[in-house]
């Protein structure tokens, strides 16, 4: 038999799950029964036969028409114990022949398991109740070594632990019990507290359990900010993972709508929601960062030195005086400053710009340990003492500030901090004073932000989070062991349980689709437009779905939503030159004239519309007309060079040739394309200047990168035009063959 890939295997256990979800319970147990056999899982088959033979009694029943009040109770029941058999048998099937990291730490943890909770929760609380005999003995050598060999025994405790929850399938009573008294401990630090918080949502996303649900809405509704935020992602992203189970867990259902009643939660779950949704943008943003910004930066890099006197300023210390010559820095690169200034909005709005710039700082052996990428940054985690000389002020005191940063997540914090030690401590120092100098402006901006919007500081913590789970699950080594969860859709709106949640409030849902409109994902966009239209009918809605479809391409859905927008007062003007845009994309000139007409009623002056009513008039063959409303637009608004081209051609088309001849002049004079080189040649071989003729076209193929082929198709397109315009079919062969022979040299 054929060995199967882990995720053969993993599509095996989707495939069973999909079948529960949509209530087909014979195909779900008829590849539970092949599964338990090929894998010689015998210590399931009872499970599996009564379940099966418990069905087939309830279709017997039913089929003979016997009532029973509590059938439907009974068919939930069987559901959910079939999820629970899935689990199980995908479980041991994994355990037996995966090949991921996860199940290579978790075949050899068993040994290391925690037994006794309540011993184990006093030892961890004790370590904290000695630290005022700590700070006493502080001067003391012995006494600070003694101290660090416990910082570093506390650190392997709380490990052991994270593996321990990660690696649990079902939580017993005792362990649910022990959870609940070490959130709620005053001892425990927060950061450890937040750290379990992920042991528990990998251990749910591992293996369901209604309990680590529970455990993360208690961990919500904890006041340490830090433990709350990290707690409302694991939740969203466990609840998206396993919607389908969720209508046979009406606890947690329950709770969900008990807490969505609190104003706070909506805001925060909106906020979550949104930068899920952002972290989609991160490789399309390094994309950007490499290939606008950077090449930008290296053009200026080599004149930067002397442009600034860096020479001079590292001589006289840093003044207050501005240097006069800076402000022409960025003179050769007019665009950088812009670019520079759109990634600082982007960074201040919560975009991940600093993936790439730390992707190459994950190799250092702090990220060897899988916890690690998970662990909350914070000054006392004895691995930076043990990586980082932290005696030293200087060293102390950078590390501090890097804690205090809110742009950077938590393990690019760590990145920073290990990458130090290859720095010099002279120039070390002179990062740290800047490093703190925007540190005090971010503390500021943040305490003014705080007093406007108080949930400013929990977004920083959540969005930090989000952040490390992306590099976890993009940048580690055994990456791909594990299901990418930022290749979800993220469509929130359309699960059971959170849609269910978000309905309640048509503005949450409103703002994620802005959202996606603003960043230009226009197909989700459509999604939640749609979903949002279902509930309430609204001209808007229509226009910007019309909208999305236009940018997509899609003319015929953009028209059908345009036309609906047109039921409502609403820009009509705006709607007007929409419709009348499809119409042309849909090579429906006649139509999309009437509705630039309409727009015209409405606003005499627009130029634009002038122009297109110009086109649409070019598209039909009505020159003559066509050229009065392309010199309306050159009277209006002189040297508009858009408008040169409509009239050469025109006047061409009409038998103007010498105004034509004008009008291609001016472009070839400026910056012509392969078509105005062309359409040159045409006018002059109309005017009989066929040596001229034979000039432009080599141009338009020699200068603009026209291909002989591409230019050879617009020549038939044009052929029976140059005709009309008295060219003699006879000479066109001979005129096409001297421009072979020119090609060919």
């Amino acid at each position: 038999m054929k060995t199967m890939t882990n995720k053969e295997r993993n599509n095996q256990y989707i495939e069973i799950c999909n079948h529960l979800a949509d209530r087909r319970l014979k195909p779900a147990f008829d590849l539970l029964e092949k599964i338990i056999t090929e894998n010689g899982l015998g210590l399931f088959y009872d499970e599996w036969r009564e379940l099966d033979q418990t069905y087939h009694f309830m279709l017997q029943y039913t089929v003979e028409g016997i009532q029973d009040p509590e059938r439907q109770k009974v068919y939930r029941k069987l559901i959910d114990s079939s999820y629970e058999l899935a689990d199980k048998v995908n479980e041991a099937v994994r355990i037996k022949y995966a090949s991921s990291i996860e199940y290579e730490k978790k075949r050899v943890f068993k040994g290391q398991l925690v037994n006794n909770f309540d011993s184990f929760l006093s030892e961890l609380e004790s370590f904290y109740l000695i630290d005022e005999l700590k700070d006493e003995a502080a001067s003391d050598p012995a006494a600070n070594k003694e101290q660090s060999a416990d910082e570093q025994k506390h650190h392997q405790q709380m490990l052991r632990l994270f593996y321990h929850l990660w690696f649990q399938d079902r939580l017993t009573a005792k362990e649910t019990q022990f959870l609940g008294k070490f959130f709620a401990s005053p001892s425990l630090l927060g950061s450890y507290k937040s750290f379990i918080v992920t042991a528990l949502t990998l251990s749910l996303q591992r293996y369901f359990d209604d309990k680590k649900f529970s455990l993360l809405f208690d961990a919500y509704e904890m006041d340490d900010v830090a433990v709350s935020q990290r707690a409302l992602v694991s939740l969203l992203l466990t609840l998206y993972q396993y919607d389908s189970r969720m209508p046979y867990y009406a606890e947690i259902t329950g709770r969900l709508k008990i807490m969505n009643e609190d104003p706070e939660f909506k805001r925060n779950l909106e906020r979550v929601i949104i930068q899920l949704i952002r972290s989609k943008e991160t490789e399309k943003l390094q994309q950007r960062i490499r290939e606008e910004l950077l090449p930008e930066m290296i053009k200026i890099s080599p004149n930067l030195k002397d442009k600034i006197n860096l020479d001079s300023l590292m001589e006289e210390g840093l003044s207050e005086d501005k240097n006069p010559e800076w402000q022409d820095i960025f003179k050769d690169s007019p665009g950088l400053m812009d670019k520079m200034q759109e990634f600082s909005e982007l960074q201040m709005e919560g975009a991940d710009v600093f993936m790439g710039s730390f992707a190459m700082l994950k190799s250092f052996p702090f990220f060897g340990e899988i916890a690690n990428w998970f662990i909350p940054f914070f000054t006392q985690n004895p691995e930076l003492n043990k990586n980082l000389d932290l005696s030293d002020e200087l060293t102390k005191s950078f590390v501090e500030t890097i804690g205090l940063a809110p742009v950077l997540c938590n393990s690019d914090k760590y990145s920073f901090c290990l990458s130090m030690q290859n720095i010099p401590k002279e120039n070390r120092k002179f990062m740290l004073q800047g490093l703190q100098a925007e540190m005090d402006q971010f503390q500021e901006i943040e305490q003014d932000e705080e007093l406007t919007d108080p949930g400013k500081k929990a977004g920083f913590i959540s969005n930090q989070y989000i952040q490390d789970l992306y590099r976890f699950y993009k940048l580690h080594p055994r990456r791909t062991d594990f299901e990418d969860l930022f290749q979800w859709r993220f469509d929130f709106q359309n699960k059971t349980t959170l849609g269910a949640i978000l309905k309640e409030d048509h503005v949450v849902v409103r703002n994620i689709a802005e959202y996606y409109f603003s960043k230009n994902y226009f197909e989700e966009a459509i999604g939640v437009f749609e979903y949002l239209l279902a509930i309430e009918k609204e001209g808007e809605l229509y226009q910007k779905i019309a909208f999305c479809y236009q940018k997509l391409g899609h003319f015929e859905k953009a028209l059908e939503a345009y036309r609906k927008a047109e039921l409502y007062d609403l820009n009509r003007l705006w709607n007007l030159r929409k419709i009348a845009l499809c119409y042309r994309n849909l090579k429906q000139p006649a139509k999309a004239l009437e509705y630039y007409r309409a727009a015209e009623a409405l606003d005499a002056d627009d130029l634009t519309n002038h122009l297109n009513i110009g086109h649409c008039l070019l598209e039909l063959d009505l020159f003559d007309d066509a050229l009065k409303y392309y010199f309306k637009v050159e009277y209006l608004k002189p040297g508009n060079k858009k408008v040169w081209r409509p009239i050469g051609w025109c006047s061409f088309l009409t038998g103007k040739k010498e105004q034509a001849e004008n009008y291609f002049l001016k472009l070839v004079d400026d910056e012509p394309n392969q078509h105005d080189l062309m359409n040159m040649g045409h006018v002059q071989w109309s005017l009989g200047n066929r040596k001229a003729a034979l000039d432009y076209y080599m141009k338009s193929i020699s200068k603009t990168g026209f291909s002989e082929t591409e230019f050879m198709a617009i020549f038939d397109d044009d052929l029976p035009l140059l005709l009309e315009q008295g060219i003699d079919k006879d000479d066109v062969p001979i005129m096409l063959d001297q421009l072979r022979y020119f090609v060919e040299k």
